[in-house]
């Protein structure tokens, strides 16, 4: 195929493959880069072999580029999602060690808590684990606000000492 061919062919039929790739993939640098590709692989046919429809070459190789790239974003498909997003995943859940030392934590915490006067354990309950303040512990144990605060001190102090020797 001459050069003056290719030419005509491209003043011809261009601009309407462009804008039905666009209206396919809605991207009109994307259809331009295929309207692009789909010419210079024409141009490649040029000695090789005899081409009876031409602008039916073009328009089929076009939707083939468009087909073979729509393929390829969808294996690429992690690439659309930020970096960031993919390291949410993995500091979401906690590794093994650290369920294990947690876990460990909360064996020495519900050992250190047994060994305290029941009253003590409740308003250590009421306050650190179901988030009461002191006066609502009070109201519900029926105790003075200045006994939930001993009670509590006392839990505290007693609960630090167990944690740190076993440490």
């Amino acid at each position: 195929m001459a050069e003056s061919d290719l030419k005509r062919l491209f003043l011809k039929h261009a601009k309407t493959l462009q804008g039905l790739l666009t209206r396919k993939v809605r991207d009109p640098q994307l259809a331009a880069d295929l309207v692009q590709e789909s010419f210079l692989r024409l141009a490649e046919q040029q000695g090789r072999e005899h081409i009876d429809n031409t602008p039916a070459y073009l328009y089929r190789t076009a939707h083939n580029l468009m087909i073979d790239h729509v393929r390829q974003q969808q294996r690429r498909k992690t690439d659309s999602v930020p970096h960031e997003a993919l390291e949410g995943i993995v500091e979401d859940s906690p590794g093994l060690e650290e369920t294990t030392a947690a876990e460990q934590h909360m064996r020495r915490l519900r050992q250190a808590l047994a060994q305290l006067p029941p009253r003590t354990q409740e308003v250590f309950r009421l306050n650190r684990l179901e988030g009461f303040t002191h006066a609502e512990v009070a109201r519900e144990l029926n105790i003075s606000d200045s006994s939930v605060q001993k009670h509590l001190a006392k839990a505290l102090a007693y609960v630090m000492q167990c944690l740190q020797e076993n440490r």
